[in-house]
Protein backbone atom coordinates (compact mmCIF):
# COMPACT_ATOMS: atom_id res chain seq x y z
CA UNK A 1 0.00 0.00 0.00
CA UNK A 2 1.25 3.10 -0.66
CA UNK A 3 0.32 6.01 1.96
CA UNK A 4 -0.33 9.83 0.55
CA UNK A 5 1.23 11.77 2.30
CA UNK A 6 1.61 14.95 0.10
CA UNK A 7 -0.74 15.80 -3.30
CA UNK A 8 -0.15 18.70 -5.79
CA UNK A 9 -3.48 19.58 -7.70
CA UNK A 10 -3.50 21.53 -10.72
CA UNK A 11 -6.29 20.95 -13.00
CA UNK A 12 -8.37 23.05 -15.58
CA UNK A 13 -11.57 20.82 -15.69
CA UNK A 14 -12.36 21.65 -12.00
CA UNK A 15 -15.49 19.26 -11.62
CA UNK A 16 -15.90 16.90 -8.65
CA UNK A 17 -12.24 18.72 -7.28
CA UNK A 18 -13.32 20.07 -3.86
CA UNK A 19 -14.97 16.31 -2.83
CA UNK A 20 -11.33 14.97 -3.76
CA UNK A 21 -8.82 18.21 -2.14
CA UNK A 22 -11.50 17.76 1.46
CA UNK A 23 -11.02 14.05 1.67
CA UNK A 24 -7.60 14.62 0.90
CA UNK A 25 -7.58 17.03 3.70
CA UNK A 26 -9.67 14.49 5.91
CA UNK A 27 -6.55 12.18 5.68
CA UNK A 28 -3.80 15.00 6.42
CA UNK A 29 -2.59 14.87 2.74
CA UNK A 30 -0.63 18.61 2.51
CA UNK A 31 -1.74 20.05 -0.59
CA UNK A 32 0.10 22.09 -3.29
CA UNK A 33 -1.68 23.91 -5.69
CA UNK A 34 -1.40 26.54 -9.13
CA UNK A 35 -3.24 29.40 -9.86
CA UNK A 36 -7.21 29.16 -10.09
CA UNK A 37 -6.84 25.78 -8.51
CA UNK A 38 -5.14 27.25 -5.29
CA UNK A 39 -7.80 30.07 -5.11
CA UNK A 40 -10.74 27.76 -5.34
CA UNK A 41 -9.05 25.20 -3.07
CA UNK A 42 -8.76 28.32 -0.63
CA UNK A 43 -11.99 30.23 -1.39
CA UNK A 44 -13.83 27.13 -0.17
CA UNK A 45 -11.08 26.55 3.08
CA UNK A 46 -9.51 24.15 2.46
CA UNK A 47 -5.32 24.07 3.39
CA UNK A 48 -2.91 24.87 0.67
CA UNK A 49 0.27 25.72 -0.18
CA UNK A 50 0.75 27.78 -3.45
CA UNK A 51 3.27 26.12 -5.90
CA UNK A 52 5.31 29.54 -5.70
CA UNK A 53 5.23 29.19 -1.95
CA UNK A 54 6.45 25.89 -2.25
CA UNK A 55 9.13 25.97 -4.90
CA UNK A 56 9.88 29.46 -3.57
CA UNK A 57 10.04 30.64 -7.02
CA UNK A 58 7.73 32.57 -8.45
CA UNK A 59 5.13 31.97 -11.87
CA UNK A 60 6.26 33.72 -14.60
CA UNK A 61 5.85 34.43 -17.91
CA UNK A 62 2.12 35.26 -18.21
CA UNK A 63 2.14 31.36 -16.22
CA UNK A 64 3.77 29.54 -18.85
CA UNK A 65 6.31 28.36 -16.05
CA UNK A 66 4.67 27.65 -12.60
CA UNK A 67 5.68 23.49 -11.87
CA UNK A 68 8.81 23.32 -13.93
CA UNK A 69 11.05 22.89 -10.70
CA UNK A 70 13.56 20.44 -9.46
CA UNK A 71 11.06 20.69 -6.10
CA UNK A 72 8.07 19.41 -8.34
CA UNK A 73 9.34 16.79 -10.46
CA UNK A 74 12.22 15.73 -7.79
CA UNK A 75 9.19 14.67 -5.39
CA UNK A 76 7.14 12.94 -8.44
CA UNK A 77 10.08 11.32 -9.96
CA UNK A 78 12.20 9.98 -7.09
CA UNK A 79 12.05 6.09 -6.99
CA UNK A 80 11.54 5.70 -3.07
CA UNK A 81 13.27 2.59 -3.45
CA UNK A 82 16.82 3.71 -3.97
CA UNK A 83 18.68 5.11 -1.20
CA UNK A 84 20.76 7.64 -4.20
CA UNK A 85 17.28 8.94 -4.70
CA UNK A 86 16.36 9.43 -1.02
CA UNK A 87 19.54 11.08 0.12
CA UNK A 88 19.81 13.31 -2.89
CA UNK A 89 15.83 14.28 -1.75
CA UNK A 90 16.99 15.36 1.64
CA UNK A 91 20.25 16.66 0.67
CA UNK A 92 17.96 19.36 -1.53
CA UNK A 93 15.23 19.89 0.19
CA UNK A 94 12.35 18.30 -1.36
CA UNK A 95 10.02 16.73 -0.28
CA UNK A 96 8.32 13.40 -1.92
CA UNK A 97 4.55 14.19 -3.51
CA UNK A 98 2.21 11.13 -3.74
CA UNK A 99 -0.61 11.92 -5.70
CA UNK A 100 -0.40 14.36 -8.81
CA UNK A 101 -4.52 15.33 -9.78
CA UNK A 102 -3.73 17.08 -13.22
CA UNK A 103 -6.47 17.57 -16.06
CA UNK A 104 -4.70 20.26 -19.19
CA UNK A 105 -5.51 23.45 -21.04
CA UNK A 106 -8.77 23.00 -22.66
CA UNK A 107 -6.97 22.70 -25.87
CA UNK A 108 -9.43 20.47 -27.97
CA UNK A 109 -12.38 22.58 -26.94
CA UNK A 110 -10.27 25.69 -27.77
CA UNK A 111 -9.90 24.87 -31.50
CA UNK A 112 -13.42 23.89 -31.94
CA UNK A 113 -14.00 27.36 -31.88
CA UNK A 114 -14.99 28.68 -35.26
CA UNK A 115 -12.85 31.87 -34.31
CA UNK A 116 -10.02 30.16 -32.74
CA UNK A 117 -6.85 31.72 -34.22
CA UNK A 118 -3.57 29.66 -34.30
CA UNK A 119 -2.26 32.05 -31.50
CA UNK A 120 -4.85 31.46 -29.39
CA UNK A 121 -4.68 27.63 -29.95
CA UNK A 122 -0.85 27.50 -29.35
CA UNK A 123 -1.02 29.12 -25.81
CA UNK A 124 -3.84 26.26 -25.42
CA UNK A 125 -1.05 23.86 -25.38
CA UNK A 126 0.15 22.90 -21.73
CA UNK A 127 3.25 21.81 -21.17
CA UNK A 128 3.88 21.53 -17.08
CA UNK A 129 0.55 19.64 -17.36
CA UNK A 130 1.88 16.69 -19.12
CA UNK A 131 4.97 16.64 -17.80
CA UNK A 132 3.70 16.21 -14.32
CA UNK A 133 1.62 13.54 -15.91
CA UNK A 134 4.11 11.36 -17.45
CA UNK A 135 6.45 11.67 -14.46
CA UNK A 136 3.96 10.51 -12.10
CA UNK A 137 2.77 7.82 -14.53
CA UNK A 138 6.30 6.59 -15.11
CA UNK A 139 6.61 6.13 -10.88
CA UNK A 140 3.16 4.73 -10.33
CA UNK A 141 5.33 2.25 -8.23
CA UNK A 142 5.25 4.62 -5.74
CA UNK A 143 2.63 7.75 -7.11
CA UNK A 144 -0.53 8.17 -8.50
CA UNK A 145 -2.21 10.08 -10.79
CA UNK A 146 -5.54 10.95 -11.87
CA UNK A 147 -6.43 12.77 -14.94
CA UNK A 148 -10.06 12.31 -15.07
CA UNK A 149 -12.97 13.36 -12.63
CA UNK A 150 -14.88 10.67 -13.43
CA UNK A 151 -12.21 8.84 -11.01
CA UNK A 152 -12.44 10.85 -7.85
CA UNK A 153 -15.26 8.84 -7.01
CA UNK A 154 -13.36 5.68 -6.82
CA UNK A 155 -10.13 7.04 -5.35
CA UNK A 156 -12.10 7.94 -2.71
CA UNK A 157 -13.57 5.25 -1.78
CA UNK A 158 -10.65 3.36 -1.69
CA UNK A 159 -8.86 6.09 0.46
CA UNK A 160 -11.26 5.81 2.94
CA UNK A 161 -11.04 2.10 2.87
CA UNK A 162 -7.24 1.77 3.13
CA UNK A 163 -6.35 4.28 5.55
CA UNK A 164 -5.08 7.07 3.13
CA UNK A 165 -3.14 4.60 1.06
CA UNK A 166 -3.99 3.47 -2.63
CA UNK A 167 -2.64 -0.19 -4.04
CA UNK A 168 -0.33 -0.95 -6.68
CA UNK A 169 -2.69 -2.99 -8.91
CA UNK A 170 -5.26 1.17 -8.74
CA UNK A 171 -1.77 3.21 -9.60
CA UNK A 172 -0.91 1.02 -12.75
CA UNK A 173 -4.48 1.44 -13.81
CA UNK A 174 -4.25 5.16 -13.44
CA UNK A 175 -0.89 5.43 -15.17
CA UNK A 176 -1.94 3.53 -17.95
CA UNK A 177 -4.72 6.00 -18.47
CA UNK A 178 -2.57 9.12 -17.41
CA UNK A 179 -0.72 7.90 -20.80
CA UNK A 180 -3.51 7.59 -22.67
CA UNK A 181 -4.62 11.16 -21.53
CA UNK A 182 -1.31 12.16 -22.73
CA UNK A 183 -0.77 10.76 -25.67
CA UNK A 184 -4.49 11.69 -27.02
CA UNK A 185 -3.54 15.26 -25.91
CA UNK A 186 -0.43 15.27 -28.55
CA UNK A 187 -2.24 13.12 -30.73
CA UNK A 188 -4.54 16.39 -31.26
CA UNK A 189 -2.00 18.85 -31.29
CA UNK A 190 -0.30 17.35 -33.71
CA UNK A 191 -3.16 16.44 -36.30
CA UNK A 192 -4.43 20.27 -35.57
CA UNK A 193 -1.16 21.83 -36.38
CA UNK A 194 -0.68 19.64 -39.60
CA UNK A 195 -4.17 19.87 -40.54
CA UNK A 196 -3.42 23.92 -41.00
CA UNK A 197 -0.78 22.79 -43.68
CA UNK A 198 -1.61 20.07 -45.19
CA UNK A 199 -5.16 18.53 -46.29
CA UNK A 200 -3.04 14.75 -46.28
CA UNK A 201 -0.13 15.31 -43.81
CA UNK A 202 2.97 13.37 -44.23
CA UNK A 203 1.76 11.80 -40.16
CA UNK A 204 -2.09 11.44 -39.16
CA UNK A 205 -2.29 10.16 -35.24
CA UNK A 206 -5.51 8.14 -34.37
CA UNK A 207 -6.24 8.44 -31.02
CA UNK A 208 -9.62 6.59 -30.16
CA UNK A 209 -12.18 6.34 -27.31
CA UNK A 210 -14.05 2.89 -26.43
CA UNK A 211 -17.59 4.37 -26.81
CA UNK A 212 -19.26 0.86 -26.23
CA UNK A 213 -19.36 -2.07 -26.93
CA UNK A 214 -21.58 -3.81 -29.37
CA UNK A 215 -23.99 -6.63 -29.53
CA UNK A 216 -21.59 -8.25 -32.37
CA UNK A 217 -19.62 -7.37 -35.64
CA UNK A 218 -20.92 -8.20 -38.78
CA UNK A 219 -21.77 -11.64 -38.00
CA UNK A 220 -22.80 -12.93 -34.48
CA UNK A 221 -19.82 -15.27 -33.60
CA UNK A 222 -17.82 -11.56 -34.26
CA UNK A 223 -16.83 -9.37 -31.04
CA UNK A 224 -17.11 -5.69 -31.95
CA UNK A 225 -16.81 -2.02 -30.46
CA UNK A 226 -17.68 1.35 -31.09
CA UNK A 227 -14.87 3.79 -30.58
CA UNK A 228 -15.19 7.04 -30.77
CA UNK A 229 -12.52 9.67 -32.35
CA UNK A 230 -11.09 11.93 -29.92
CA UNK A 231 -11.57 14.95 -32.14
CA UNK A 232 -15.27 16.10 -31.73
CA UNK A 233 -16.95 16.15 -34.96
CA UNK A 234 -20.11 18.61 -35.16
CA UNK A 235 -22.87 16.94 -36.57
CA UNK A 236 -21.62 13.22 -37.45
CA UNK A 237 -23.28 10.07 -35.93
CA UNK A 238 -20.99 9.71 -33.37
CA UNK A 239 -22.85 12.39 -30.91
CA UNK A 240 -25.75 10.16 -30.98
CA UNK A 241 -27.77 9.59 -28.05
CA UNK A 242 -30.03 6.31 -27.41
CA UNK A 243 -33.25 6.94 -26.25
CA UNK A 244 -34.46 3.95 -25.98
CA UNK A 245 -33.78 0.16 -27.50
CA UNK A 246 -31.51 -2.90 -27.69
CA UNK A 247 -28.18 -2.50 -27.63
CA UNK A 248 -26.74 -1.54 -31.07
CA UNK A 249 -24.68 -4.11 -33.34
CA UNK A 250 -21.71 -3.22 -35.72
CA UNK A 251 -24.22 -3.46 -38.77
CA UNK A 252 -26.84 -0.95 -36.92
CA UNK A 253 -24.46 1.72 -36.70
CA UNK A 254 -22.52 1.31 -40.29
CA UNK A 255 -25.96 1.33 -42.12
CA UNK A 256 -27.05 3.94 -39.72
CA UNK A 257 -23.83 6.31 -40.63
CA UNK A 258 -25.13 6.06 -44.21
CA UNK A 259 -28.39 7.15 -43.60
CA UNK A 260 -27.65 10.25 -41.47
CA UNK A 261 -25.25 11.26 -43.68
CA UNK A 262 -27.62 10.90 -46.57
CA UNK A 263 -30.91 12.77 -44.63
CA UNK A 264 -28.99 15.20 -43.21
CA UNK A 265 -27.62 16.72 -46.78
CA UNK A 266 -31.46 17.52 -47.34
CA UNK A 267 -32.68 21.52 -46.50
CA UNK A 268 -36.17 20.12 -46.79
CA UNK A 269 -37.62 18.00 -44.04
CA UNK A 270 -36.67 14.57 -45.66
CA UNK A 271 -36.71 10.95 -44.74
CA UNK A 272 -34.06 8.07 -46.05
CA UNK A 273 -34.61 4.23 -44.93
CA UNK A 274 -31.48 2.45 -45.82
CA UNK A 275 -30.63 -0.80 -45.94
CA UNK A 276 -27.39 -3.21 -45.88
CA UNK A 277 -25.34 0.13 -46.13
CA UNK A 278 -27.52 1.40 -49.18
CA UNK A 279 -30.74 3.70 -49.32
CA UNK A 280 -33.43 1.87 -50.46
CA UNK A 281 -36.17 4.91 -49.95
CA UNK A 282 -35.51 8.51 -49.97
CA UNK A 283 -38.02 11.47 -50.07
CA UNK A 284 -38.40 15.14 -49.29
CA UNK A 285 -41.79 16.40 -48.04
CA UNK A 286 -43.67 19.06 -46.06
CA UNK A 287 -43.73 17.71 -43.25
CA UNK A 288 -41.77 13.94 -41.84
CA UNK A 289 -45.18 12.16 -42.06
CA UNK A 290 -45.04 12.80 -46.02
CA UNK A 291 -41.36 12.45 -46.00
CA UNK A 292 -41.41 8.74 -44.14
CA UNK A 293 -44.49 7.55 -46.74
CA UNK A 294 -42.67 8.30 -50.07
CA UNK A 295 -39.69 6.77 -48.85
CA UNK A 296 -41.18 3.61 -47.63
CA UNK A 297 -43.24 3.23 -50.32
CA UNK A 298 -40.60 3.37 -52.68
CA UNK A 299 -39.55 -0.64 -51.87
CA UNK A 300 -41.27 -1.55 -48.62
CA UNK A 301 -40.03 -5.26 -49.00
CA UNK A 302 -36.14 -3.74 -48.26
CA UNK A 303 -37.67 -1.30 -45.60
CA UNK A 304 -38.23 -4.47 -43.14
CA UNK A 305 -36.34 -3.97 -40.43
CA UNK A 306 -33.99 -1.25 -41.98
CA UNK A 307 -32.78 2.22 -40.44
CA UNK A 308 -34.96 4.95 -40.97
CA UNK A 309 -33.12 8.51 -40.69
CA UNK A 310 -35.03 11.95 -40.55
CA UNK A 311 -33.40 15.18 -40.09
CA UNK A 312 -36.53 17.24 -38.67
CA UNK A 313 -38.01 16.22 -35.39
CA UNK A 314 -40.64 13.45 -35.53
CA UNK A 315 -44.09 13.95 -34.20
CA UNK A 316 -46.90 11.56 -33.27
CA UNK A 317 -48.57 11.74 -36.99
CA UNK A 318 -45.23 9.92 -38.18
CA UNK A 319 -44.14 7.72 -35.50
CA UNK A 320 -47.60 6.65 -36.05
CA UNK A 321 -47.25 5.20 -39.12
CA UNK A 322 -43.35 4.16 -37.90
CA UNK A 323 -44.43 1.89 -35.45
CA UNK A 324 -46.64 -0.40 -38.18
CA UNK A 325 -43.38 -1.58 -39.85
CA UNK A 326 -40.66 -3.37 -38.73
CA UNK A 327 -37.22 -1.18 -38.27
CA UNK A 328 -34.29 -1.31 -36.24
CA UNK A 329 -33.07 2.02 -36.24
CA UNK A 330 -34.84 5.91 -36.27
CA UNK A 331 -32.60 8.25 -36.17
CA UNK A 332 -33.40 11.40 -35.62
CA UNK A 333 -32.63 15.28 -34.11
CA UNK A 334 -34.91 15.25 -31.86
CA UNK A 335 -38.29 13.51 -30.99
CA UNK A 336 -41.77 14.88 -29.81
CA UNK A 337 -42.93 13.62 -26.12
CA UNK A 338 -45.41 12.13 -28.08
CA UNK A 339 -43.48 10.39 -30.22
CA UNK A 340 -41.95 9.01 -27.58
CA UNK A 341 -44.57 7.82 -25.58
CA UNK A 342 -45.80 5.91 -28.88
CA UNK A 343 -42.02 4.04 -29.33
CA UNK A 344 -42.27 2.76 -26.06
CA UNK A 345 -44.90 0.46 -27.70
CA UNK A 346 -42.18 -1.15 -29.02
CA UNK A 347 -39.34 -1.15 -27.09
CA UNK A 348 -36.54 -3.17 -28.69
CA UNK A 349 -36.62 0.10 -31.43
CA UNK A 350 -33.63 1.56 -31.05
CA UNK A 351 -34.08 5.76 -30.92
CA UNK A 352 -30.57 7.76 -31.87
CA UNK A 353 -31.36 11.54 -30.91
CA UNK A 354 -27.92 13.29 -32.89
CA UNK A 355 -28.03 16.98 -33.35
CA UNK A 356 -28.16 18.30 -36.98
CA UNK A 357 -24.78 20.13 -37.82
CA UNK A 358 -23.15 20.30 -41.12
CA UNK A 359 -18.61 20.19 -41.13
CA UNK A 360 -16.04 20.09 -43.75
CA UNK A 361 -12.68 19.22 -43.48
CA UNK A 362 -13.14 16.10 -42.19
CA UNK A 363 -10.79 12.96 -43.19
CA UNK A 364 -12.42 9.88 -44.70
CA UNK A 365 -10.73 6.45 -43.53
CA UNK A 366 -11.00 3.39 -45.01
CA UNK A 367 -9.03 0.48 -43.63
CA UNK A 368 -6.91 -2.29 -45.52
CA UNK A 369 -4.56 -4.76 -44.45
CA UNK A 370 -1.46 -3.21 -42.87
CA UNK A 371 -2.44 -0.05 -43.63
CA UNK A 372 -5.60 2.94 -44.04
CA UNK A 373 -6.36 4.33 -47.15
CA UNK A 374 -7.26 8.57 -46.51
CA UNK A 375 -9.28 10.85 -48.32
CA UNK A 376 -10.65 14.33 -47.88
CA UNK A 377 -14.59 13.33 -47.52
CA UNK A 378 -16.94 13.26 -50.26
CA UNK A 379 -19.04 16.91 -49.45
CA UNK A 380 -19.15 18.33 -52.55
CA UNK A 381 -22.42 20.32 -53.15
CA UNK A 382 -23.99 20.61 -56.63
CA UNK A 383 -24.96 23.48 -57.88
CA UNK A 384 -27.26 22.22 -60.57
CA UNK A 385 -27.72 25.65 -62.41
CA UNK A 386 -24.34 25.16 -63.38
CA UNK A 387 -24.77 21.97 -64.88
CA UNK A 388 -24.19 21.46 -68.58
CA UNK A 389 -27.35 20.71 -70.54
CA UNK A 390 -25.68 18.86 -73.40
CA UNK A 391 -29.44 17.65 -75.18
CA UNK A 392 -31.53 18.99 -77.67
CA UNK A 393 -34.12 19.48 -75.12
CA UNK A 394 -33.84 21.28 -71.72
CA UNK A 395 -35.43 20.76 -68.05
CA UNK A 396 -37.81 23.51 -66.83
CA UNK A 397 -37.07 24.27 -62.61
CA UNK A 398 -39.19 21.95 -61.37
CA UNK A 399 -37.30 19.49 -63.27
CA UNK A 400 -33.67 21.20 -62.16
CA UNK A 401 -35.05 20.40 -58.54
CA UNK A 402 -35.88 16.27 -59.12
CA UNK A 403 -32.48 15.85 -61.25
CA UNK A 404 -30.99 17.57 -58.08
CA UNK A 405 -32.43 15.36 -55.57
CA UNK A 406 -31.76 12.33 -57.67
CA UNK A 407 -28.05 13.03 -58.12
CA UNK A 408 -28.19 13.51 -53.78
CA UNK A 409 -29.66 9.89 -53.31
CA UNK A 410 -27.00 8.44 -55.80
CA UNK A 411 -24.01 9.91 -53.69
CA UNK A 412 -24.89 7.96 -51.03
CA UNK A 413 -25.64 4.67 -52.90
CA UNK A 414 -22.86 1.86 -53.48
CA UNK A 415 -21.70 1.94 -57.28
CA UNK A 416 -22.41 1.50 -59.58
CA UNK A 417 -25.55 3.18 -58.87
CA UNK A 418 -28.10 4.02 -60.61
CA UNK A 419 -31.55 6.03 -59.23
CA UNK A 420 -34.78 6.49 -60.46
CA UNK A 421 -37.19 9.65 -59.31
CA UNK A 422 -40.30 11.65 -59.42
CA UNK A 423 -41.28 14.77 -57.73
CA UNK A 424 -38.69 14.21 -54.88
CA UNK A 425 -39.62 10.98 -54.13
CA UNK A 426 -37.52 7.37 -55.07
CA UNK A 427 -38.85 5.45 -57.43
CA UNK A 428 -36.37 2.43 -57.79
CA UNK A 429 -32.23 2.15 -56.79
CA UNK A 430 -30.21 0.14 -58.17
CA UNK A 431 -26.65 -0.48 -56.12
CA UNK A 432 -23.55 -2.42 -55.87
CA UNK A 433 -23.52 -4.22 -59.37
CA UNK A 434 -20.53 -4.49 -61.27
CA UNK A 435 -22.23 -3.26 -64.52
CA UNK A 436 -24.11 -0.04 -64.98
CA UNK A 437 -26.77 -1.44 -67.62
CA UNK A 438 -27.55 -4.35 -64.83
CA UNK A 439 -28.25 -1.21 -62.06
CA UNK A 440 -30.71 0.77 -64.39
CA UNK A 441 -32.49 -3.05 -64.50
CA UNK A 442 -32.32 -3.78 -61.17
CA UNK A 443 -33.79 -0.13 -59.91
CA UNK A 444 -36.71 -0.70 -62.75
CA UNK A 445 -37.48 -4.26 -61.58
CA UNK A 446 -37.25 -2.42 -57.75
CA UNK A 447 -40.22 0.22 -59.22
CA UNK A 448 -41.96 -2.42 -60.62
CA UNK A 449 -42.39 -4.94 -57.43
CA UNK A 450 -43.68 -1.83 -55.23
CA UNK A 451 -46.36 -1.06 -58.19
CA UNK A 452 -44.67 2.36 -59.06
CA UNK A 453 -44.69 3.63 -62.85
CA UNK A 454 -41.25 4.98 -64.52
CA UNK A 455 -42.77 7.21 -66.89
CA UNK A 456 -41.72 10.94 -67.04
CA UNK A 457 -38.85 9.76 -64.06
CA UNK A 458 -35.64 11.15 -63.45
CA UNK A 459 -32.63 8.70 -63.25
CA UNK A 460 -29.27 10.01 -61.05
CA UNK A 461 -26.13 7.77 -62.32
CA UNK A 462 -23.03 8.47 -59.61
CA UNK A 463 -20.49 7.87 -62.76
CA UNK A 464 -20.50 8.05 -66.35
CA UNK A 465 -22.85 6.11 -68.87
CA UNK A 466 -19.27 4.24 -71.12
CA UNK A 467 -21.83 3.60 -73.83
CA UNK A 468 -25.44 4.11 -75.21
CA UNK A 469 -26.64 0.76 -73.98
CA UNK A 470 -27.60 2.13 -70.72
CA UNK A 471 -29.12 5.17 -72.05
CA UNK A 472 -31.36 2.74 -74.12
CA UNK A 473 -32.46 1.05 -71.04
CA UNK A 474 -33.37 3.72 -68.64
CA UNK A 475 -35.59 5.08 -71.38
CA UNK A 476 -37.37 1.77 -71.98
CA UNK A 477 -38.54 2.23 -68.68
CA UNK A 478 -39.94 5.65 -69.07
CA UNK A 479 -37.21 7.96 -67.94
CA UNK A 480 -36.86 11.18 -69.88
CA UNK A 481 -34.85 13.20 -67.61
CA UNK A 482 -31.02 11.95 -66.90
CA UNK A 483 -28.00 13.82 -64.39
CA UNK A 484 -24.83 11.79 -64.87
CA UNK A 485 -20.68 13.13 -64.46
CA UNK A 486 -19.96 12.90 -68.17
CA UNK A 487 -16.40 12.05 -68.96
CA UNK A 488 -16.52 8.88 -71.26
CA UNK A 489 -14.84 8.58 -74.48
CA UNK A 490 -18.53 7.67 -75.88
CA UNK A 491 -19.94 10.77 -74.55
CA UNK A 492 -21.02 12.04 -77.82
CA UNK A 493 -22.72 8.46 -78.54
CA UNK A 494 -24.73 8.49 -75.59
CA UNK A 495 -25.62 12.30 -76.04
CA UNK A 496 -27.12 11.09 -79.81
CA UNK A 497 -28.53 8.32 -77.84
CA UNK A 498 -30.75 10.65 -75.40
CA UNK A 499 -31.55 13.12 -78.95
CA UNK A 500 -32.70 10.20 -80.26
CA UNK A 501 -35.18 9.40 -77.54
CA UNK A 502 -36.35 12.39 -76.65
CA UNK A 503 -34.25 12.89 -72.65
CA UNK A 504 -32.90 15.58 -71.64
CA UNK A 505 -29.65 14.96 -70.00
CA UNK A 506 -27.34 17.48 -67.22
CA UNK A 507 -23.42 16.67 -67.04
CA UNK A 508 -22.26 17.43 -63.13
CA UNK A 509 -19.14 17.12 -64.60
CA UNK A 510 -18.25 15.22 -60.74
CA UNK A 511 -18.46 11.61 -60.02
CA UNK A 512 -19.84 9.96 -56.35
CA UNK A 513 -18.46 6.69 -56.87
CA UNK A 514 -19.29 4.96 -53.24
CA UNK A 515 -17.07 1.79 -52.45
Amino acid sequence: MNRIKRALISVSNKEKILDLAKNLSRHGVEIISTGGSAKLLKDNKIDVIEVSEYTNFPEMLDGRVKTLHPKVHGGILANRNLETHLKTLKQNNIKEIDLVVVNLYPFQQTIQKQDCSLEEAIENIDIGGPTMIRAAAKNYQSVSVLTDPLDYNKFIEEIDNNQGSIDLETRFLLAKKAFLHTAQYDATISNYLNKSEDTLPKNLMQVLEKNMDMRYGENPHQEAAFYKDSDFMPGSLSNFIQLQGKDLSFNNLNDSDNAWECVKSFKEPSCVIVKHANPCGACSASNASDAYTGAYLTDPTSAFGGIIAFNIELDAKVTSLIVKQFAEVIIAPNFSSEALEIFKTKPNIRLLKVPLEHSDGQLDYKKIGGGWLVQTADNHVIDIEKCEVVTKLKPNQKDLLDLKFAWQVAQYVKSNAIVFCRNKKTLGIGAGQMSRVDSTRIAAIKAENSGLNLQNSVVASDAFFPFRDGIDVLASYGAKYVIQPGGSIKDNEVIQAADELGLVMLFTKIRHFKH
